[in-house]
């Protein structure tokens, strides 16, 4: 219920009277109702301190029921083993956040709370239901594809993210190597009892699952090549490490590293040929042509229930489609002023095919060699570097975490697969890193780094997520929080906001691609849809894509087979920057002369990351605030 302020509820309960016997009453009114005000200011403040107290004891244990979470925060905690992966922790996890959101309702009144712990309260209320919503469709989900896949996932922990500094994280690395083995076959058993229900991810996912597993198992100890594995390797290094900083004996070594390739021969090993054996047993039983989440069971509830938990909006299959054609429609115009501008006199389907086409062309794609790749790495780092300069002008608060740009892992890398961003921890031991996919430079156009680079890294994810991490005076699990509308949508703002900075899309190729990535987004909007709603094929979606985008077709191929994959995650990056965008206007609009940028991006980014109604709420309670 709203509250009047005490005031304004004595003013309204007073009778006409005179304007002496007003002003006396009006005066007795503002001595009465100022402390009054200040007494329930600070009631307001005392009850969300008592609740973001109990926030962190509840976040410290559901931390806790995760060592993989533990680990990317930078702790080690539980650092010798890997997640309970099975439907049963699942549901065992599930049931204890319902039970904390009972037990929060119990203890606080929401209507006694400040603006920023109602929005906390209704955070961690919405994370359950969310979670609680999906319940219904456990048999929906893909458990291995090329996107999201943990069999990819878990060598990436074990080689980027389980720092090795004494002997007993080494033992910690030998055990999660076996405890690998335990979650791969929890995993298995999910994606056999999803096949039975009828629901598998398309084939040429069955088909590049089989073959990164079959990497990720070559070389030594798995076989008798010359060559060692990618986390035999790694298992090297890090014992090898440890020797030079005097931290254990060369006989300690020798007893690790035999440790080590025990671990990974009698339970690692095994595990993935198991999952071999079932990708290879299964794959005959999936279309030969790739078909949407509508067409398999429940199909259509499913992507519904995605769409609203990914957008964090009650948008509809439909209004996504129609947004996305107009958007395509509006960014075709924009790109037609830029091909003008270059001097190209041929259409923009010819202009696209043009930069697509040049691959030999050095003003459009880097040599094919590792001198191209490193030439990609340094130049994205240097754009980076330029960015980092401007940030004090457009931000008050600015990340500390340090970010780096390395090659994907050869064992996980693919043509063509989009570039993606890794979290540093919240202390900042470990930097962010932006991982891009080098295997072909020539599908790795030049005209879109200065975009990518400024999407994961700054002012995009990196600065984002780290910001959120950093935070301090609310409760941990919002820094923590992760929604997808929220974040994309911020990330693909920034490439926006990039162009407002000095330096940046200085040329018009690097300014058209740009505009190549923003339609990128909108062309996701009209395709997502499409397969997973309307029924297109994934032939119907490479077209639909590449006449409206001139990105290389191994790249359009690459992403046509994420969306098949991870249906509505696509959606999220468009309508998070067009409500962001919107935010802004409103500030623009509302403040006037009053709106300053920094503390606009301030606000967007002081709370953590925020459902777009929650972010709406919070940007309007600030114009409030400066008015």
């Amino acid at each position: 219920m709203h509250r009047l302020p005490l005031s304004l509820f004595i003013a309204l309960a007073l009778p006409a009277c005179s304007t002496q016997e007003s002003s006396k009453l009006n005066a007795l009114a503002s001595e009465t109702a100022q402390p009054a005000a200040t007494s329930a200011v600070a009631a307001m403040n005392t009850e969300t301190q008592k609740m973001n107290a109990w926030f962190e004891a509840q976040y410290e244990t559901e931390l806790l029921q995760s060592p993989i979470a533990l680990t990317f925060q930078g702790r080690k905690e539980r650092y010798g083993e890997i997640d309970d992966m099975s439907e049963a922790g699942h549901k065992q996890r599930l049931e204890w956040k319902r039970k904390s959101v009972e037990e929060m309702r119990r203890k606080f009144d929401r209507e006694k709370l400040t603006s920023d712990g109602k929005l906390s309260y209704d955070l961690w209320a919405l994370q359950y239901e969310d979670d609680a919503a999906g319940e219904k469709f456990i048999r929906n989900h893909y458990i291995f594809e090329q996107m999201q896949g943990v069999h990819s996932f878990l060598p990436t922990l074990m080689m980027s993210f389980h720092n090795v500094e004494s002997a007993s994280d080494m033992d910690a690395y030998v055990s999660r190597l076996s405890q690998i083995g335990r979650a791969m076959d929890q995993l298995i058993e999910q994606a056999q009892l999803n096949a039975q229900a009828g629901v598998r991810p398309p084939r040429f996912a069955f088909e590049i699952v089989t073959k990164e597993a079959k990497d990720i198992i070559s070389g030594q100890p798995f076989d008798s090549s010359d060559k060692d594995s990618s986390l035999w390797a790694n298992a090297k290094e890090k014992v090898a490490a440890l020797v030079e900083a005097k931290t254990i004996s060369q006989t300690q070594a020798k007893a690790y590293l035999a440790s080590a390739k025990a671990a990974l021969t009698k339970d690692f090993q095994p595990a993935y040929q198991r999952l071999i054996a079932h990708l290879e047993a299964d794959i005959k039983n999936t279309p030969v042509q790739a078909v949407g989440v509508s067409a398999l069971p429940n199909g259509d509830a499913y992507y519904a229930y995605l769409l609203k938990s990914k957008t964090t909006t009650d948008m509809t299959a439909d209004e996504i489609h129609e947004l996305g054609l107009s958007e395509v429609k509006r960014l075709r115009g924009e790109m037609e002023k830029l091909k003008s501008k270059s001097g190209f006199k041929g259409t923009l389907q010819e202009f696209f095919a043009y930069i697509r086409d040049s691959r030999d062309d050095e003003r459009f794609y880097f040599t094919n060699d590792d001198a191209g790749r490193q030439g990609y790495i340094d130049e994205a780092t240097a754009a980076i570097d330029n960015i980092k300069k401007e940030l004090p002008n457009y931000f008050g608060i600015l990340p500390k975490a340090d970010l780096e740009v390395r090659r994907v892992e050869s064992f996980r890398e693919q043509d063509g697969a989009p570039q993606h961003y890794y979290s540093g921890t919240p202390d900042g031991s470990r930097p962010g890193i932006y991982y891009a996919h080098l295997s072909d430079m020539k599908a790795m156009p030049k005209n879109e780094l200065e975009v990518i680079a400024y999407h994961e890294g700054l002012p995009g994810h990196h600065m984002q997520i780290s910001i959120a991490q950093e935070l301090t005076g609310i409760p941990t699990f919002r820094t923590q929080a992760g929604f997808t509308a929220y974040a994309e949508g911020w990330a693909l703002y920034s490439e926006a906001l990039a162009r407002e900075m000095p330096g940046t899309f200085e040329n018009v190729y690097s300014d058209f691609g740009r505009l190549g990535s923003e339609i990128w987004r909108a062309i996701r909007l009209v395709v997502d849809t499409g397969m997973h709603h309307k029924g297109w094929s994934q032939q119907q979606a490479v077209d639909y894509f590449s006449s409206n985008s001139p990105a290389p077709l191994a790249a359009i191929e690459a992403e046509i087979r994420r969306y098949l994959v991870i249906p509505g995650q696509a959606t999220t990056y468009k309508i998070g920057m067009i409500r962001i965008q919107q935010l802004r206007q409103l500030a623009e609009k509302e403040l006037g002369d009053k709106f300053d940028i920094r503390a606009f991006h301030d606000t967007i980014l002081d709370g953590g990351a925020l459902p777009m109604s929650m972010l709406e709420r919070k940007v309007k309670t600030w114009i409030t605030s400066q008015k």
